[in-house]
């Protein structure tokens, strides 16, 4: 599913002068994910549409029950192409973020895998499980 149109009307309801958007709406990444975007993002050609800084970044988020405890991470293009065929079914989130005023977007999303129902990964030890 693709929300460009979600994203076009925000944008375009941030330039209407009568009932224009406050940066702040706009511009409200929480700071995890502007760490996550600062550590893991993958560059994307583009400038962000509110500052027009060149430090727009998207981050690929999975979601799904054959995950297991690894649902909800971030990972790269590459590890998805890897993942795809391990997984039977999953779902990729995709959010740009600037890192430079904070603007963020959720432009895309889609499932990946090949189809062969699996059970979720064994549970291994965390840092948080180890020291608390």
């Amino acid at each position: 599913m693709d929300y460009a149109l979600q994203r076009r009307n925000r944008l375009a309801a941030a330039r209407r002068p009568q009932r224009s958007l406050d940066s702040s709406e706009l511009c409200d990444a929480d700071p995890l994910l502007l760490r996550a975007a600062r550590h893991h993002g993958e560059a994307v050609d583009l400038a962000c549409p509110i500052c027009a800084a060149p430090h727009l970044v998207n981050l690929n988020y999975v979601f799904g029950d054959q995950l297991g405890q690894y649902s909800g991470r971030i990972k790269s293009s590459a590890e998805l192409d890897e993942m795809e065929n391990q997984f039977g079914e999953f779902k990729v989130r995709v959010v740009e973020v600037c890192t430079e005023c904070g603007w963020n977007q959720m432009i895309s999303s889609y499932l990946l895998g090949d189809g062969v129902t699996r059970r979720p990964p064994r549970r291994q030890p965390t840092v948080e499980d180890i020291y608390g």
